[in-house]
Order: structure tokens, then C-alpha cells, then sequence
């Protein structure tokens, strides 16, 4: 990376603070806390190699790719202070459910080869397949996997990737309780993951509710751009929908006797293009810059104040092969010259 292009701060929970000039932007990361979703659903997507060298450069110590892609992987040869959360494809859940063998040939296949040298640390079954038709699928392969890496004696955890509209209500936060079908699905899951203090990951996006209603919701309290209390709830005050989203999800683990389950943010982002004036670069840069600021301050939520929020911002680059609209445009980078989109901070 040319010395011209650099202009980052590195904001680290140990409170190490780095400073660099990357093109007069500004990004900040929490390392210790903070990840990145890596898609590849692009036709110009720098080389991986390329991009693991630009994340060691920035600081980022934690990515998720969505299936074991042997390119990114054999780029992270080596770089083993980098955590690697790998997913396993939705397509393959059906073979993998219904045997042990297979689940050790996949692990076999995508996962032994790199256990030297690449630092996996979360295996995810399934990206965001419950509620639906192979939901059921999820629970035996997270058995299968988590009895098969114990046998190995691997610091690898295995969960799934779960949205937020597997609740039925989440207003107020204390609210919150699963839809039906879920409660089937996913409870079970949440049952086995609080065996093993296994985080079940959970995607949250203001973005989307704040989008269905822009007149009823402020964007203030979307973006987590102000510390007035919007949503009083009981005795727990809300100022930001990411804090009072996440709560409503604990809660509703609550109501089926699953508690202090811990829980990784595994995507949160807003789309700087693709809907008009709700998806700006100012206002992705206004989101993403406050989710950094509350990960960095290790606050928690209002229900669970004393427990940092770990998380993965998504995505690292626009990616051109998504549906066009915002879905193209999570991005905090440019892929053809990897130059940020917008400012953070």
C-alpha cells in the first residue's frame, strides 16, 4: 500500500490508539471486538491475498467469509492473528444432516487442511435458514461438528447465523418473543448452543425497520446518533433501535428459559446507495461510525450493560453480483482500488 493512501485510525479496547493516512478517510476498528463480513459475490474483487494484506494493515483482527473458499483461506496461511469465522453453505445442510460421515468428510475437506496455519475460531451452519424449509437441518449438523471438534480437541465453537425476523414481536424490547415456527426451529438450537456457552450469532440491521417506516422512526434513533432516550421499557431506556434490537432477542431467549447465552453481532451495516435519501454516504458513515463507538466503549446494552457486544460489520466491498439496490452497496470499500466509500469519524 502506497504511503499517500493512508489515513486510518485504529481504535483498540486495550485503548491503543493508531493513526494513519489513507486518502483523507477515516476508518476506525475496534479489533479486539470488531470484525468484517468478507463477501465475494463480485466480478472485481481485488485478490484475496491482497485483501488479507490490506486488513492486517488496518488492524482487523477477526473476519467472516460465508463458505470455506479455499482462495481466502490459502491466503490466511500464516497470518494466524487474524480469527476466522467460516460458514457452512445452505445447500450442503441437507447431505450433512443426515450423516456423521459426512460431516467428518466436510470437515475434512475445508477445515483440517488449514489447522496449522489459519486461525479458524467459529464454524456457522447455515446463514440465516431459520425459520424455513431447512431450518430442522441446522441443529444436527451443529451437533455433528461441535462432538467432532471436541474429539479433535480444536478451540473452534459452531453455531448458525440467525435474522431477526424469527421474532414475532420486538417492541418494546421486554417484549420480544419468537414467531411459532421459530420457537420449533431455532429454541432447540439455543438450547444446545447454552450447553456449550456457545454464541448464537444473530444479523441486525436498523436499517431495514428504519427503511419499511421513515416518518414513525427518527433516524437519530436508527443511527445511534443520539443519547436521548427514545424507548422507555420498565426501568431500561433506549436512545439507538441496534441496542434495544439486541435486547429484544435476549429477551425472547429468555421467555424459553435460555439465558445469558451470549451473542455475536455477525452483521450490522447500512447501505450508502440503492434507496435514495435514506441510503447516503454520510448517513452509512454516521451508522457505522456509532456501532464502532459503542463496540469500542464496551457498554453493552441496556439489559445487559456489563457485557461488551462483539461484532461484524458488513460488508468490506460493494459487491456488483447482488441484486441491484442496496444490496450492492454495504460496502465500506471500493473493490477496484480498495479506496474507502465514505468518511468514518
Amino acid at each position: 500500500m502506497q504511503s499517500s493512501h493512508k489515513k486510518l485510525f485504529l481504535f483498540f479496547l486495550s485503548c491503543i490508539v493508531l493513526i494513519f493516512n489513507y486518502n483523507n478517510s477515516v476508518f476506525v476498528t475496534a479489533t479486539s471486538e470488531l470484525g468484517l463480513n468478507y463477501g465475494l459475490l463480485g466480478d472485481n474483487l481485488p485478490p484475496p491475498s491482497n485483501v488479507i494484506n490490506f486488513f492486517k494493515s488496518i488492524g482487523i483482527t477477526k473476519i467472516r467469509i460465508f463458505d470455506p473458499n479455499t482462495t481466502v483461506l490459502d491466503a490466511l496461511r500464516g497470518n494466524k492473528e487474524i480469527g476466522v469465522t467460516v460458514g457452512v453453505k445452505d445447500q450442503d445442510l441437507a447431505a450433512l444432516a443426515t450423516s456423521e460421515e459426512a460431516v467428518n468428510s466436510w470437515f475434512t475437506t475445508n477445515i483440517e487442511p488449514y489447522l496449522a496455519d489459519v486461525n479458524i475460531t467459529f464454524i456457522t451452519v447455515g446463514n440465516e435458514v431459520i425459520p424455513g424449509p431447512i431450518g430442522p437441518q441446522v441443529l444436527p449438523v451443529i451437533q455433528s461438528l461441535t462432538n467432532l471438534v471436541k474429539s479433535k480437541s480444536l478451540p473452534i465453537s459452531v453455531t448458525t447465523v440467525v435474522a431477526m425476523s424469527n421474532l414475532g414481536q420486538s417492541y418494546p424490547p421486554s417484549a420480544g418473543k419468537f414467531n411459532p415456527q421459530s420457537r420449533e426451529q431455532l429454541v432447540p438450537v439455543l438450547k444446545f448452543l447454552s450447553q456449550t456457552s456457545t454464541p448464537i450469532f444473530v444479523n441486525i440491521y436498523p436499517y431495514f425497520p428504519y427503511a419499511s417506516d421513515p416518518v414513525n422512526i427518527h433516524l437519530d434513533y436508527a443511527t445511534s446518533n443520539t443519547e436521548t432516550v427514545v424507548v422507555q421499557d420498565g426501568p431500561l431506556g433506549y436512545s439507538n433501535m441496534f441496542d434495544a434490537m439486541f435486547d429484544a432477542f435476549v429477551w425472547a431467549m429468555e421467555k424459553e428459559g435460555v439465558k445469558d447465552l451470549p451473542m455475536v453481532v455477525s452483521e450490522t451495516g447500512w447501505p450508502s446507495a440503492g434507496n435514495g435519501d435514506l441510503t447516503t454516504p454520510d448517513i452509512a458513515a454516521t451508522y457505522n461510525g456509532n456501532v464502532l463507538k459503542h463496540i469500542v466503549s464496551g457498554k453493552g446494552t441496556p439489559k445487559r450493560p456489563n457485557s461488551a457486544i462483539e461484532g461484524f460489520i458488513f460488508a468490506v466491498f460493494n459487491e456488483n453480483q447482488k441484486p441491484a439496490g442496496t444490496e450492492q452497496n454495504f460496502g465500506l470499500y471500493n473493490p477496484v482500488d480498495m479506496k474507502p466509500i465514505y468518511k468514518l469519524f
